[in-house]
C-alpha cells in the first residue's frame, strides 16, 4: 500500500472515532443498536467515498482504499464503544448508601499524589479494595479530604477513608463543568467525601515512582524561589497538572492565553530535545539518537501520560529516527501517525481537550507557519519567529476555543509574543534546575534561584494584561456545524490557489458566520432561564438584548453556575440585576468583578448587610427593563413579580420565620411562583393558584406538594430537572431529568 492509502486508514480511523460524538460520549449506556448503525453507516460512507472519489481524485487512492476506509471507520467506532468504562458487577459505585449522609469506610490503594481543591480540600484518586464490613469491591473513587488528613499519603499506600459515599452529579445548568462525565472518562463512577484517614497497614514506607522524582524537583525549586515563583517554574517544566500551582495564578494565565506555557507539550519537548541534540552534535548519529530517546522516556515518566506529552513525544522519535538514518520526515505524516498510534492506545483521548488542542496547534505550525514567516522576511527572523507562532496557531484553535469555552483572551497574541524570551528561559533554565535537583537538590535550588526575576517579571506581564478593560472577549459559544464549516474553510485556504489569493474574503466570511447568529440571537431572543441553585431562586431574563439577573446565590454558586451560564450564552453585560435577598454580597462582589452591570437593584430591606453600589427598588413602583417590568410587591417576605410578555413570574427571596404570617397580606396571581422548596402557607397557595411552581431545590414540603398537586400546578424541582428554561414557542423545558441510580445500572 503506498503512502495515501495509509495516510487514507489512518483518517478513516480518526474520522470513525469522530463519528461517536452523535451518540453522545459522555452517556453512560448507549444501545448496541445505536453503536451498530453507526458502524453501518461508516462502512457505507466508504463505499460511497470509493464510487464517487475516484472520479474526481484521478491521482489519488484507489477505490479499495476508500472502501478499506470506511471499514476502519466502522471497527474504529465498535473499538471506542469496547473501551467506553462502564461499572463492573462488583464496582464500589453500586454500593452507594441509600441515605445521603451515610458514613462509610473504604480501603483502597492510593493511585495519585494528593492535590489542593479550590475549596482548599486535598484530592486524589484511590483503587477501591474493600469496604469495612468485609465486602470486596473494585472500581475507582474520587477522593477528597481535608487538606490536613492528606499530610503523609503518597501513591502507593494502603489507607482506610472514613466518609459519605456519592454518586457524582451531571451538570444541571448549560455552561455548567459535567462532573458525572468527568468521572466517567476516569473510569470512576463514585465519589467519596472523606473526613478521617488512616493507614491500612503499619509502617509503610514511601514507595517508588515517577511522583519522587516531581516532588523532589518541585521541593528544590521552591525552596529558594518561593510561591508562586517556585511552582511556577516547576510548572513550566512538569506541566499544571503535576504541581499545585495556586488557582488564582492559574486562571489569570488562562485568561492572558499563556495556558499552554503551563501544559507540558510539544513546546517544552522540542525546547529539550533541540537543546540536547545541540549538545550531542558532536557524537555519533546512534548515540545522538540513544540521548534524545532516553531524553523523552525521562520527560515523559516525569510529566506523566498525557496526550500533548505523547503527541510531541512520538513526533520526537521519529524526528530521532529520520536523524539517524538521514532521512527528512513528513511533519504532516509525522502528524497523522502520532494521532493514530495514540488513540488506539486510548480511543477514549478522541474527546479529550487537551489532544484536540495539542493536534490542532501542531497542525497550524505545521501548515500556517511557512507562509508567515516568509511573509515577514523583512524582520530578523527570531522576532519573525515570534510573532509567527501565535499568528499560526491562533485560527486553527479559535473554533473549538469557541466551541467549549465562548471567550477570546483580547491581548492573547500580543502577550504571546512578548513573553516568547521569558517562556524559553524559565523552561531550560528549569528544566536544567531540575535535572540537577535529582542528583543534589541544594544545587538545583541555587540554579532554580537564578530565575527569581524572569518568573516574576512574567507574573507581573500576566496580571497586567488581565487586569487591563476587555482582557476577555465573551462571545458565547458556537455550534457543531459553526465549528466544521470554520475548519472547513481553513482546509480550502490550506489546500486551493484559489482561496488561497482570496483568502481576506474568506476570513470576513467566517467572521460573519460566528458574528451573525451571535447578534441575531442577542437581539432577538426572548428566553428566561431558572438556574439549578440550592436556597434561593437565581433567573436570568434574556429579552431581546436586555438581560436582567434575579439573586446572584453564594459566591460558589456564582463561580460554578451563574458566571460559566453567562459565558456560555456570550453575556458581558447585565443591563440589570436584582438582590431579592441575601445575608451577604459576596457573590454580586464577584459578579461585578467579571461582568458589567448597568443597573443594579437591590431589596431596601438588605441597605444594612449590603457594601456593593447599589440603588434601592422601591416598593409597589413599577420599573421597565426594555419589554418587561418588574416591580417589588413587599420588601419583607421578600416578593418580587415580574411581568414578562403574557405571563407573570413571581419572585419569592428568602423568607424569614417570623416573616411568614405576612404572606396573607399579599394579593397577587401569578402564573409563575419561584421560591426555595420550604413550606408555604395554605390559604396563601389557595389564593395564588399558580399554574407553574419551580422549586430551587431536589426536594419540596411535603403539605406544599400535596396542595400543589391538588391544584394541578404544574411542578418543577432544580435538584432533579436541572435548569428551566421557558420561551414563548418551547414552553417550559427541562436541562437534565433524573435517572434512578440503581435502575441506571440495570442495562
Amino acid at each position: 500500500m503506498n503512502g495515501s492509502g495509509a495516510a487514507l486508514l489512518c483518517w478513516g480511523y480518526v474520522l470513525g472515532l469522530l463519528l461517536t460524538g452523535i451518540l453522545g460520549v459522555s452517556a453512560q449506556f448507549v444501545p448496541w443498536q445505536e453503536w451498530a448503525g453507526l458502524a453501518l453507516g461508516a462502512a457505507l460512507l466508504g463505499m460511497v467515498a470509493a464510487t464517487v472519489m475516484p472520479r474526481f481524485w484521478r491521482m489519488g487512492p484507489s477505490w479499495k482504499a476508500w472502501v478499506a476506509a470506511g471499514l476502519v471507520a466502522a471497527l474504529a467506532i465498535v473499538y471506542f464503544q469496547f473501551r467506553v468504562p462502564e461499572p463492573g458487577a462488583n464496582d464500589v459505585s453500586r454500593r452507594v448508601p441509600e441515605e445521603e449522609f451515610a458514613s462509610v469506610q473504604v480501603e483502597g490503594k492510593v493511585l495519585s499524589m494528593p492535590a489542593v481543591t479550590r475549596s482548599d480540600h486535598a484530592r486524589f484518586w484511590l483503587q477501591a479494595k474493600r469496604l469495612r464490613e468485609n465486602t470486596e469491591v473494585t472500581g475507582k473513587l474520587y477522593v477528597t479530604i481535608p487538606l490536613l488528613q492528606a499530610t503523609g499519603i503518597y501513591p502507593g499506600h494502603r489507607v482506610v477513608v472514613t466518609g459519605n459515599l456519592y454518586q457524582p452529579q451531571p451538570a444541571l445548568n448549560p455552561g455548567a463543568f459535567d462532573f458525572e462525565a468527568y468521572l466517567a472518562r476516569e473510569g470512576a463512577f463514585a465519589g467519596l467525601n472523606g473526613r478521617e484517614v488512616e493507614f491500612a497497614q503499619k509502617g509503610q514506607g514511601k514507595p517508588w515512582g515517577w511522583w519522587r522524582l516531581r516532588q523532589r524537583i518541585i521541593r528544590a525549586q521552591v525552596r529558594w524561589l518561593g510561591s508562586p515563583a517556585g511552582q511556577l517554574v516547576s510548572s513550566m517544566v512538569l506541566g499544571r497538572r503535576a504541581v499545585d500551582l495556586p488557582y488564582d495564578l492559574r486562571d489569570r494565565f488562562i485568561r492572558a492565553g499563556l495556558a499552554h506555557v503551563l501544559a507540558a507539550s510539544g513546546f517544552h519537548v522540542s525546547l529539550i530535545l533541540g537543546v540536547v541534540l545541540s549538545a550531542t552534535r558532536r557524537f555519533s548519529e546512534r548515540t545522538q539518537f540513544s540521548i534524545g530517546l532516553g531524553t523523552l522516556v525521562i520527560y515523559v515518566g516525569l510529566t506523566g501520560i498525557q496526550p500533548s506529552v505523547m503527541r510531541a513525544a512520538i513526533m520526537g522519535v521519529a524526528g530521532l529516527i529520520a536523524l539517524s538514518g538521514d532521512r527528512q520526515v513528513k511533519p504532516l505524516g509525522a502528524l497523522l501517525l502520532a494521532a493514530t498510534l495514540l488513540l488506539l492506545f486510548n480511543p477514549l483521548w478522541i474527546w479529550n481537550l487537551g489532544f484536540q488542542l495539542s493536534f490542532l496547534a501542531t497542525l497550524g505550525l505545521i501548515v500556517t507557519l511557512p507562509a508567515l514567516t516568509a511573509r515577514l522576511d523583512w524582520i530578523p527572523p527570531a522576532i519573525a519567529t515570534a510573532i509567527a507562532i501565535p499568528l499560526a496557531v491562533f485560527p486553527w484553535i479559535l473554533p473549538l476555543q469557541l466551541y467549549v469555552f465562548g471567550v477570546i483572551p483580547t491581548y492573547s497574541i500580543f502577550v504571546n509574543v512578548i513573553t516568547v524570551p521569558l517562556s524559553i528561559i524559565i523552561t531550560l533554565g528549569g528544566a536544567i534546575s531540575g535535572l540537577v535537583a535529582l542528583i543534589f537538590p541544594l544545587a538545583g535550588s541555587a540554579l532554580a534561584w537564578l530565575l527569581y526575576y524572569p518568573a516574576h517579571l512574567l507574573i507581573a506581564i500576566v496580571q497586567f494584561f488581565t487586569s487591563l478593560p476587555g482582557s476577555s472577549l465573551t462571545l458565547g459559544t458556537i455550534g457543531l456545524v459553526q465549528v466544521f464549516t470554520l475548519y472547513g474553510l481553513m482546509g480550502l485556504v490550506w489546500l486551493s490557489q484559489w482561496c488561497q489569493k482570496r483568502w481576506g474574503l474568506v476570513a470576513l466570511f467566517a467572521v460573519g458566520l460566528i458574528a451573525s447568529p451571535m447578534v441575531y440571537s442577542h437581539a432577538a431572543s426572548m428566553r428566561v432561564t431558572v438556574l439549578a441553585t440550592s436556597g434561593e431562586p437565581v433567573a436570568i431574563i434574556q429579552n431581546r438584548g436586555k438581560v436582567t439577573l434575579i439573586n446572584s446565590g453564594e459566591a460558589d454558586t456564582v463561580q460554578y453556575t451563574v458566571l460559566p451560564f453567562l459565558q456560555q450564552q456570550g453575556i458581558a453585560r447585565l443591563d440589570c440585576a436584582v438582590a431579592l435577598s441575601a445575608d451577604r454580597d459576596r457573590g454580586w462582589l464577584q459578579i461585578r468583578k467579571n461582568v458589567a452591570v448597568e443597573a443594579f437593584w437591590r431589596n431596601p430591606a438588605l441597605q444594612e448587610k449590603f457594601s456593593s453600589p447599589s440603588q434601592s427598588l422601591p416598593v409597589g413602583e413599577k420599573v421597565s427593563v426594555g419589554n418587561s417590568a418588574m416591580t417589588l410587591v413587599s420588601a419583607r417576605p421578600p416578593l418580587l413579580k415580574l411581568q414578562i410578555r403574557d405571563r407573570d413570574w413571581l419572585f419569592l427571596g428568602k423568607v424569614q420565620p417570623s416573616e411568614k404570617d405576612a404572606y396573607g397580606k399579599i394579593q397577587t396571581s401569578p402564573q409563575v411562583l419561584l421560591w426555595s422548596g420550604n413550606s408555604l402557607p395554605s390559604d396563601w397557595l389557595e389564593t395564588l393558584q399558580p399554574q407553574v411552581a419551580i422549586a430551587s431545590s431536589s426536594t419540596v414540603d411535603a403539605d406544599t406538594l400535596l396542595q400543589l398537586r391538588s391544584q394541578h400546578t404544574q411542578l418543577y424541582k432544580t435538584g432533579q430537572d436541572g435548569a428551566i428554561q421557558w420561551t414563548p414557542h418551547a414552553g417550559f423545558e427541562t436541562t437534565h431529568s433524573q435517572v434512578d441510580a440503581d435502575a441506571a445500572f440495570d442495562y
